[in-house]
């Protein structure tokens, strides 16, 4: 995943005209989504809260959804290590409200993305034995011993809707 531009992080001063820093804890959780990055209602609460264009309210949510994804993508837990991804002249104050509401909330990012990413069928459960004939007209047919298997797969719920099926393989 890329790093931030010098146009992200221009954009994400527009933060500093929030009224209060629930605004801006709320435009972090609610850009987090890339379904939210289309939303007409989100640009429209953002522009009105943070009294900005259109053009800067979507350049400011896909500023902060570039954040915090890159944040969940490389598993940043620690604040120096989401302080090193800021430049040197960003403001102080700032970068360190949105380091503290992304350390928040990056755990429950990083594990709604994995939940929404495309993976191989799961394994559920797992059986398994060796079957030895002990006794048969032939001893070479005796000396080869049998594995069976018996595993429980479960599809990738992003394929099959909202009822993952398991099936038995």
């Amino acid at each position: 995943m890329a790093a931030l531009t010098a146009e992200h992080f221009a954009a994400l001063q527009s933060l500093l005209k929030a009224s209060s820093k629930d605004v801006v804890r709320q435009l972090c959780q609610e850009s987090f989504s890339s379904s939210a990055l289309g939303l007409k209602k989100l640009l429209d609460v953002t522009c009105s809260s943070l009294s900005v264009t259109q053009e800067e309210a979507e350049e400011l949510l896909q500023a902060l959804h570039r954040l915090t994804r890159l944040v969940a993508f490389r598993d940043l837990s620690s604040a120096e290590a989401i302080l090193a991804l800021f430049p040197e002249n960003f403001h102080q104050n700032l970068k360190n409200l949105l380091t503290k509401i992304i350390l928040e909330h990056v755990s429950t990012w990083r594990t709604e993305a994995q939940a929404n990413q495309i993976s191989l069928p799961r394994l559920v459960d797992l059986d398994w034995r060796v079957d030895i004939k002990t006794s048969s007209d032939s001893i070479s047919r005796m000396a080869v011993p049998t594995c069976l298997l018996q595993m429980k797969i479960q599809e990738d719920p992003s394929l099959c809707g909202d009822k993952p099926s398991i099936s038995a393989v």
